[in-house]
């Protein structure tokens, strides 16, 4: 009889202890949630700016735009070319190439999610995305026109482009002009936002991202990642110095140095200065950092833990800080994921 009131008394325990640890485990769940919430804010319906008249006109114009090669140079570039909806916006490349097999100097940011930012390209060249598509119509890179007219020129040699300009823009004599191909791509672009698994746990459901995520996201917030990194973007509203502890192509392997934002402002407190890239769908969107250094999102991690918090992160917590990036990944828009029938009707003149 004592044997089985000790086994009982064991079996109580054990529950107990179950219990209790379920209990803690809760409880610690509850203290996650409401740090990140604090920290991240979940991605908004959409990223239009106010003042802005968004119609669904406009964004189709700039969708057709977005993915029309014939208005560059040799008419086989386009914005697509380095914002693959198969790679998530990206091209896969170190450094993109643009028109006449050109390199870029940097790497192609996802265009998903890029309406969130509070500047554009990794120095903060652009004020934001009109001004991006009214500087690439004259891109050595981007479009290989000399000029702005050049560019406007060749989407005039396309005669289906008309009747949509004058119906986006009707109050307009000339309604092709070089801002309102800016309003007219940017207003797409900010359409391309991709809700994720973690914007559910932001708005409550503690069990949409697995265990093995919320140890990551913890480890994130407490290694201070989320001091630059948050937002709803997690990350893309300010500048940061890429190599606080130690000088980033050391760690990096990088070929060259990249100067940053210095080569914008000649300030030299903007000496390896660049923006803090969003870090939505970084999964998907090797090669990382300015310069495509970097092949593996474990390696870039382990490089931000080096240079910019002196620190050798173990790879258990490197698998899961990754694991908790992993939840930043959503499903791409409908109208990203598949390419516009485009305008047809070049006339016979186009050189």
């Amino acid at each position: 009889m004592k044997r089985w009131t000790l086994a009982i008394v064991l079996l109580l325990s054990g529950v107990l202890l179950v219990t209790c640890f379920e209990k803690l485990g809760a409880e610690d769940d509850v203290s996650l949630l409401k740090q990140a919430q604090a920290l991240f804010k979940p991605l908004p319906e959409a990223s239009g700016v106010p003042v802005m008249a968004t119609s669904a006109a406009r964004v189709e114009l700039g969708r057709k735009l977005f993915f029309d090669p014939r208005w560059t140079l040799e008419g086989n570039v386009s914005c697509a070319t380095c914002h693959q909806p198969a790679l998530y916006g990206t091209d896969a490349l170190a450094k993109s190439i643009g028109v006449q097999h050109r390199r870029h100097r940097r790497n192609a940011p996802t265009v998903l999610n890029a309406g969130l930012n509070f500047i554009q390209h990794w120095s903060g060249d652009r004020r934001d995305l009109e001004d991006q598509v009214e500087q690439a119509l004259v891109g050595a890179l981007s479009s290989g026109h000399v000029d702005q007219a050049a560019a406007i020129s060749r989407i005039e040699t396309i005669e289906g482009y008309a009747p949509l300009f004058r119906e986006v823009f009707p109050s307009e004599p000339r309604p092709i002009t070089s801002a309102n191909i800016g309003k007219a791509i940017a207003a797409y672009e900010r359409t391309l936002l991709t809700p994720a698994p973690f914007d559910s746990y932001l708005r409550g459901d503690a069990r949409a991202i697995s265990p093995i995520a919320r140890s990551g996201l913890r480890r994130f917030i407490g290694r201070g990642c989320a001091s630059c990194h948050n937002g709803i973007g997690v990350g893309g509203h300010m500048f940061q110095k890429f190599g606080i502890q130690e000088e980033y192509w050391k760690a990096t392997a990088s070929p060259e140095v990249d100067k940053g934002r210095f080569e914008v402002t000649k300030d030299p407190a903007d000496l390896y200065v660049f923006k803090v890239p969003s870090l939505r769908n970084v999964e998907m969107t090797p090669p990382y950092f300015h310069d495509g250094s970097v092949a593996t999102l474990d390696g870039a991690v382990r490089v931000m833990g080096r240079v910019q918090l002196g620190a050798s992160l173990p790879d258990t917590e490197i698998a899961e800080i990754v694991g908790f990036l992993r939840t930043l990944t959503g499903p791409l828009p409908a109208a990203f994921a598949t390419a516009p029938a485009l305008p047809s009707g070049l006339k016979p003149d186009r050189p």
